[in-house]
């Protein structure tokens, strides 16, 4: 049976696209197929100072995964970092869990939020996420699918489907400039580099900016890293 759903699912995604559109088409199937999904994104997960959103099915669903990043926690981290689905009917209800992120992302209008791993084995290379606007879990058959669809995901990329040579400098090009701030902060302020990541994070979080433009703007010198250092 899931053989023939997983078929099915494939020929769903390969009907709207092939090759490099292959990630949206996999985001805006899961929107279709998944009752109550209201977005979907797929994202490459390094360590901590690493990620890249491959494609997602709308600006929020980036908005998300920005917060999560930013503050460290959240279902995709969570689900990454154990190597299982991490589903979350009600945001709200996980203030203890995730303090800060249960309350960012109730203001952006985030209610109930699903994470699967993508992994192979031991290898994990980052996550599909799934949002909904109105607290609520999923089916057992929308939890099938979803997780059919992050096995289709985990084999495109691991066969190199999803990011071309540009992509993939791309994305190491982004993420070097989060780890050379990371690493200017920590020699400035004579701190571990975890807790200059960690700094980089609160500002960010506290200026409503991303992780990204607080490094560039640390490494360009648009911001006194003595901002920085409480």
């Amino acid at each position: 049976m899931d053989g023939q759903r997983r078929d099915r699912l494939e020929r769903m995604i390969a009907e709207r696209t092939t090759g490099s559109e292959w990630p949206l088409a996999l985001c805006a199937v899961c929107v279709q197929v998944l009752p109550g999904v209201d977005a979907a994104a797929l994202v490459l997960r390094g360590d901590a100072r690493a990620q890249e959103m491959v494609s997602a099915s709308d600006g929020w669903a980036a908005v998300i995964e920005e917060l999560q990043y930013t503050l460290g926690e959240g279902p995709a981290v969570e689900a990454c970092r154990g190597g299982g689905p991490v589903l979350v009917g009600d945001v709200r209800a996980e203030q203890g869990r995730w303090p800060g992120f249960a309350d960012a992302a109730a203001e952006e209008g985030l209610a109930a939020m699903f994470a699967f791993p993508l992994q192979v084995g031991g290898i994990r290379l980052g996550t599909l996420d799934l949002y909904r606007r109105r607290p609520g879990g999923l089916s057992g058959e929308a939890v099938t699918d979803a997780a059919l669809l992050a096995d289709l995901a985990t084999l495109a990329l691991l066969e190199n489907e999803l990011a071309d040579d540009e992509d993939k400098l791309r994305m190491e090009v982004s993420y070097q400039d989060v780890h050379m701030a990371t690493g200017v902060l920590a020699a400035k302020l004579r701190i571990s580099l975890e807790d200059a990541f960690a700094r980089l994070r609160a500002h960010a979080f506290a200026e409503r900016r991303s992780v990204l433009e607080v490094s560039r703007d640390v490494l360009d010198q648009r911001i006194s890293l003595d901002r920085l250092a409480d």
